[in-house]
């Protein structure tokens, strides 16, 4: 069969809206997966059945996958680690004392003020949306948990700092990589394009504005509202039948016994992480650069050529390492201590770990069916040149949601909207800044999606509560910025 043609969003419509409906997250994927196989092996259920078994292990063939996948289990002994050795308890008596200043039971200014502060990181950290989400998770879960704070309300922080602050300022691979599908359109100066488009990139920007304004007017809505009022209430972070992403067991690891509080036992191990972070994409990009003017302009440069799985999985081991060091020089831990909590700490995470595999796997079946090809073909016939910004928007906004990659859209949808664009002699930025921001918009709203994955993770939050308490703020983001476009199609 040549084209699946509607057949092909079956698969991942199916796995989204039974995980909605069931929470069932990892058998609603399972099945999502194994429809799709059954589809692509012509309706011959023993033939589909073991083709999604082969769709497991093929996985494990792209070394970006497994990079991912050993990066997010590695992380769960990172967070013992510096949990055994009193920086978190160090880093939340530093933060109190920071907090005193502001402390109004009536305001509750307190609250406030840390959430502020964990959507500056998550902005901050643009170089890469898995250390932004993953260490506004780490670093401020434990003292959103002692203001009562829903971990829902800290990980739609943390997934909505992330790939919106990315794709605003793209000296990242997120920018190389929009640079590198525009250079294969012909586009002369990929740069000016995407900086020009930044001014019309609104979802990421309405999503990063809602976020601060719902922390400074503490007004929330949907299933959010309803987080927030059980929390306050009862004092209870999840809900009652909630499956966090991370056990207990990880997020709540007791520190050794005799051993002084010292912030800088979490911090040192998590600047690490960033630091080398950089390094690392630098690292893998440097090859990539044949000509610069000065070495600091071949290390700006290189940054954005690196491999971010790579790069990612270099700075969890590195961390890890600092860590090791750091703690047996203070004597908190030997080596036989150390293996321990990296085995324990890796078991704890072996549902995300999972879950990644699985999210991998139906990507890969969406990639076979051509789910985003064939959903983008639809509008080619009968689409005028002033509703190009909106539809465009809207198709992006579609493929990722139903395949979970933002990634994934930008490179269906930018080889298809800038030859559009080009043809109805649109504004190409409008166009280039309405693909970019649908996939964004969709990869926010899709439970399969990797990003979305890591910040319920980070947070330790049910990952379909997350989804639920994300999804108004993000639907009104989007609505919104469909307008825009809507409306700018005509004007611009």
């Amino acid at each position: 069969m040549d084209s699946y043609g509607f057949l092909s969003i079956l698969p991942p419509l199916f796995a989204i809206v039974l995980a909605l409906r069931t929470k069932q997250v990892y058998i609603s994927l399972v099945f999502g997966i194994w429809l799709g196989w059954v589809i692509i092996s012509d309706w011959n259920f023993l033939t589909g059945t073991l083709a999604t078994l082969e769709g497991f292990v093929a996985v494990f063939k792209s070394a970006g996958n497994t990079r991912t996948i050993m990066f997010s289990a590695l992380v769960g002994a990172l967070l013992l680690f510096i949990q055994y050795s009193g920086g978190v308890q160090g880093f939340m008596m530093q933060l109190n004392k920071l907090l005193t200043h502001y402390e109004n039971k009536k305001t509750g200014r307190s609250r406030v003020v840390v959430q502020l502060l964990a959507l500056s990181t998550g902005v901050l950290l643009f170089i890469e949306t898995s250390i932004s989400s993953l260490t506004v998770g780490t670093l401020f879960r434990p003292i959103f948990d002692k203001l009562k704070i829903p971990r829902e309300k800290l990980a739609y922080i943390a997934d909505s700092s992330s790939a919106p602050s990315s794709i605003l300022i793209p000296f990242n691979a997120w920018g190389a990589f929009i640079m590198g599908l525009l250079l294969t359109q012909g586009i002369a100066s990929p740069l000016s394009v995407l900086a020009g488009s930044f001014f019309y990139n609104f979802y990421p920007i309405l999503t990063i504005l809602i976020v601060f304004l719902v922390i400074i007017f503490k007004k929330d809505i949907g299933a959010m509202a309803k987080a927030e009022k059980r929390t306050k209430e009862t004092g209870k972070l999840l809900n009652d039948d909630a499956v966090p992403m991370i056990s207990d067991e990880i997020t709540s690891y007791e520190m050794k016994e005799g051993v002084k509080p010292k912030a800088y036992n979490m911090i040192i191990p998590l600047v690490t992480m960033v630091v080398m972070m950089l390094v690392s994409l630098s690292y893998t990009g440097w090859s990539e650069i044949t000509e610069s003017s000065s070495i600091w302009n071949h290390f700006t440069q290189s940054l954005g050529k690196g491999s971010g799985s790579s790069a990612v999985l270099y700075a969890v081991v590195s961390s890890l390492l600092v860590a090791m060091v750091l703690y047996r020089a203070q004597g908190i831990m030997k080596l036989n201590k150390m293996v321990e909590l990296i085995l324990k700490g890796v078991s704890g995470l072996m549902p995300l770990a999972l879950l990644m595999v699985l999210a991998f796997a139906i990507s890969d079946v969406c990639k076979t069916l051509e789910t985003g090809i064939y959903v983008a073909q639809l509008s080619e016939g009968w689409l005028s040149p002033e509703f190009l910004p909106f539809v465009i928007f809207i198709l992006s906004s579609f493929i990722a949601f139903s395949t979970g990659t933002s990634w994934g859209t930008f490179a269906i949808m930018i080889a298809i909207a800038v030859p559009m664009a080009q043809t109805h002699d649109a504004n190409l930025s409008l166009v280039v800044a309405a693909t970019i921001g649908g996939g964004v918009f969709g990869d926010h709203c899709s439970p399969i999606s990797d990003t979305t994955i890591i910040s319920s993770m980070a947070s330790a939050s049910d990952h379909i509560d997350h989804v639920k308490t994300q999804l108004p703020y993000a639907l009104l983001a989007g609505g919104v910025t469909a307008l825009l476009y809507l409306v700018l199609g005509f004007l611009v």
